[in-house]
């Protein structure tokens, strides 16, 4: 038995994602507050702020994962808010940190052990995992920190035959970037504009790229950047 453990596959990337690993025949689990639509995934409610949610999300895969050949791991959820550096208050910055950061570290502690060879362990980061835009402190900070995840997490693991990668999104149609951007079509504009094909990056080709680091032990390590070749500025 094969499977794929993806938080926040209720929508947009994680569903995608999802849908891919369902296609290959792998159980999918998804770590969500809110269930995936697609038949067949197994929705495990889950408040990833919450470490008493994720541990308990951790003891119902420990019974179901227990004779799994090899795991997909999929970081995929985030929270994003719009803040400042002089607009940052502790708590909240604590409150993103928990699900973006904290929340990761608990998964791996508590699944580790059930993942043999050939598993991987996928992180979602974002463009702004290696730059920043202002008005969105926390997230960066948050990003950041997933690029240290995944290259210390890629170290640690030597000889395990785990591998790890850090895909980075550019601007993708979700359901995130449209509740920071809003619907209006001069700002959707402005963004397809700063990469070179001028439109969003799609759900799809991000899960399709997921899917591919899943299979390809040889990018371990690794920053892949999903993000139809932005413009620097």
């Amino acid at each position: 038995m094969k499977a794929a453990i993806i938080t926040g596959a209720s929508v947009g990337i994680g569903r995608e994602t999802a849908a891919l690993f369902l296609a290959e025949g792998y159980r999918v689990f998804n770590l969500s507050r809110r269930p995936c639509p697609l038949d067949k995934v197994e929705n495990i409610s889950c408040d990833l702020a919450s470490k008493e949610s994720v541990e308990d999300c951790i003891k119902l895969l420990a019974t179901s994962l227990s004779e799994a050949e090899h795991i997909a791991l999929v970081h995929n959820a985030s929270q994003m808010r719009k803040d400042s550096v002089d607009d940052c208050a502790s708590d909240s910055l604590q409150a993103v940190l928990e699900t973006n950061v904290v929340a990761i570290n608990r998964l791996n502690r508590g699944l580790l052990p059930l993942m043999q060879a050939g598993s991987s362990i996928i992180y979602i980061g974002s463009t702004l995992s290696e730059k920043a835009v202002a008005g969105s402190f926390s997230y960066v900070v948050s990003k950041h920190a997933q690029l240290g995840m995944m290259r210390a997490t890629c170290q640690d693991l030597m000889g395990r035959s785990i591998h790890t990668a850090l895909i980075c999104p550019g601007f993708t149609d979700t359901e995130m970037l449209r509740t920071h951007i809003g619907t209006d079509a001069q700002v959707e504009a402005g963004i397809a504009g700063m990469n070179s094909f001028n439109r969003l990056v799609q759900p799809l080709e991000i899960a399709e790229l997921i899917q591919w680091a899943h299979h390809h032990p040889v990018i371990n390590g690794a920053v892949l950047h999903g993000n139809l070749g932005q413009r620097e500025s």
